[in-house]
């Protein structure tokens, strides 16, 4: 049953060698491999499937999430590789420092080169 299946993220890309880019050279992660014109990126023990097409960044939602330790402390390190957090309005809660606390977490919100919206969290 799929239970028992691994389950691999889809980070769709208009321009496949730019998103690379911004995943190796900012965020850093290691190509595991190469496969049908996209990479694949391991991640925690999950794998992640850059892959190219022409609907990148057209969800308004989250695309994945990295479960951090301290949020706090991934979010100065991203900026400082140059990513730009999102800073959402939403009714009854406040960023602050790009992190927003609700729901038994603290999340911070950025958009790779394609317009994917992607965070990374921290349960509290």
């Amino acid at each position: 049953m799929l239970q028992n299946a691994p389950i691999r993220a889809y980070i769709p890309a208009n321009d496949v060698k730019r998103a690379r880019e911004f995943y190796e050279g900012v965020i850093g992660l290691t190509p595991k491999e190469e496969y049908a014109g996209g990479v694949i990126y391991t991640c925690g023990g999950a794998e992640v499937f850059l892959y190219p097409t022409r609907n990148a960044g057209t969800s308004k939602a989250s695309q994945a999430f990295w479960q951090v330790a301290d949020v706090a402390a991934e979010v100065k390190e991203l900026k400082a590789r140059g990513v730009r957090f999102e800073e959402y309005d939403f009714p009854g809660f406040k960023m602050v420092d790009s992190i927003m606390t609700a729901g038994g977490a603290k999340t911070a919100w950025f958009k790779d080169t394609e317009g994917n919206i992607l965070a990374i969290s921290q349960r509290l």
